[in-house]
């Protein structure tokens, strides 16, 4: 979303929060860049300059401000400005897709998205006004400052975990951005929560944030002996290097935040735990943009109005959500939730972590070469499991949106036994396109006629073209307004797809 100077001048003198993280400003009489909502003193307009993303203000030569510290304001939007690619980028930059220099770098990246490097730097500069590898170092640089401040790690492990080669490197980044030695910076925060035997990080989000509506949804979907949900917090076991962990989610009180508890600490691990949980909570997600544009239907309107906060759950790992697509199709969230716990129990890896914490979900490879037989699926579908299983396991499938929502559809639904909506329900919670929706969902279709039956699958969909590049919001806000019946999938198996015209589901 595109703001002009004005609007940001006064969104700054006003401090208001709706705008944190959504720009920054650089004080060319100081050199430093702040939040909108800093509480020193605003400056004149003519001695500023708006930055559209942190990195910018920081490729332009400001460091960051001591008082408002835009290092832990919200991330960028992954949908910032109008371009799906620069959207899809900015989602692979955060799962660390320049991290390795040796990966091959901005071409590498351009090349997953399937555009030149050279518009893809095009694209960059318009829509946040600095360069991919620009934002990548901003998210090395940030992640570094919130493990110096929030975690007891030494810095040599801090500064590998951050994808810098070296301490020298490290502490020279710290002292360019930052005025200060790490270590001096990490004495000024003494009310850090430094856990001896673990890691604890901090993630900011944009309010409105509905954290319990999230908790009960991914509760009611929760994998058996992988995941639980209790006390307001997200729990799940994961693996942490060569050993067994688990990490825990929960809200902080009073602060627009969460925290994410990483049992035991991995320095190593941390960028790749933090991305998965912003992944899983959707804090990439910017409320006030995605309901003005939803709140412009009459249908969505109240609904918005009712949950201003909702957000669409993820998954901690897309495989882990494409495997309970397909195995709830034609069942109860209930039942699938039964029947992934089974799968789990045959090919997963035990462990003993907790009394609900006692599985490794399975790897591609376990769930494509297990015996799955008598778990109470049918074997089509089993059949349709396993296939997914070793294509992902084989590399002749990604799990990823890097080519846009119609690429990942369009591969997803060429395996036996997946449909549109299964693969339109693992792009918008697998892999985070906000755009994805099943508009053949029964669920969908009823919550769309308000009480006078399901509409049409054709009939949604073209209503739903007004709601983009936010169907998965408007997905999510239909289905909650059915309220918390237990709905149920239907997927229609592909030799009765000609005869019906469209699928008939339901959403998990």
């Amino acid at each position: 979303m595109h703001l002009d100077d004005a609007t940001c001048y006064r969104a700054m003198r006003a401090r208001d929060r709706r705008f944190d993280g959504r720009f920054f400003i650089g004080v060319r009489t100081t050199g430093i860049y702040c939040r909108p909502v800093c509480p020193a003193r605003p400056p004149k307009l003519e001695n500023i300059t708006f930055y559209a993303c942190a990195a910018a203000a920081e490729a332009a030569g400001f460091r960051a401000c001591k008082r408002c510290r835009p290092e832990t304001a919200p991330g960028t939007p992954a949908w910032v400005g109008s371009s799906a690619v620069v959207a899809r980028a900015l989602r692979l930059i955060g799962a660390g897709a320049l991290d390795d220099e040796d990966g091959g770098g901005v071409d590498a990246l351009a090349a997953r998205l399937g555009v030149g490097e050279r518009q893809l730097r095009r694209l960059f500069e318009q829509h946040l006004g600095a360069a991919p590898g620009a934002v990548a170092r901003a998210q090395r640089l940030h992640f570094a400052r919130a493990l110096l401040d929030d975690t007891a790690l030494p810095m040599s492990e801090i500064a590998f975990a951050a994808g810098y080669r070296s301490v020298r490197q490290f502490n020279h980044a710290m002292r360019a951005s930052f005025g200060s030695a790490p270590r001096a910076l990490r004495r000024a925060c003494p009310s850090a929560a430094r856990a001896a035997d673990g890691l604890s990080i901090r993630l900011p989000y944009r309010p409105p944030f509905d954290w319990r509506e999230l908790l009960a949804f991914l509760a009611a979907r929760a994998t058996p002996g992988v995941e639980a949900v209790r006390d307001g917090v997200y729990r799940r076991t994961l693996r942490v290097g060569a050993a067994a962990g688990w990490v825990e989610i929960a809200a902080v009180p009073g602060s627009a935040a969460l925290c994410v508890r990483l049992r035991p600490a991995d320095g190593a691990a941390a960028l790749a735990v933090v991305e998965a949980a912003r992944r899983l909570a959707d804090l990439g997600a910017d409320p006030h943009a995605i309901g003005a544009h939803l709140r412009a239907d009459g249908v969505l309107r109240p609904l918005v109005a009712a949950r201003p906060g909702l957000r669409v759950p993820g998954a901690w790992d897309p495989f882990e959500l494409a495997v309970r697509a397909v195995v709830g199709q034609q069942v109860t969230v209930r039942g699938a939730t039964t029947l992934i716990g089974r799968v789990v129990a045959r090919c997963g890896v035990r462990v003993d972590l907790a009394d609900d914490l006692t599985h490794l979900f399975p790897t591609p490879v376990a769930v494509a070469t297990a015996d799955l037989a008598g778990i109470g699926m049918p074997g089509a579908r089993v059949a349709a499991l396993q296939a997914l299983a070793a294509a992902v396991a084989e590399g002749r499938v990604q799990l990823d949106a890097a080519r846009g929502l119609d690429d990942v559809v369009a591969r997803l639904t060429a395996l036996p036994g997946i449909g549109a909506w299964t693969a339109q329900y693992i792009a918008m919670r697998g892999l985070g396109e906000p755009d994805a929706f099943p508009h053949g969902d029964l669920g969908l279709r009823a919550a769309f006629g308000n009480g006078a039956g399901p509409v049409t699958a054709a009939l949604l969909e073209r209503a739903a073209e007004a709601w983009r590049p936010w169907r998965a919001y408007a997905a999510m806000h239909l289905w909650r307004s059915l309220g918390d019946s237990d709905h149920r999938d239907t997927e229609t198996p592909r030799h009765q797809q000609a005869q019906q015209g469209r699928m008939h589901d339901s959403g998990d």
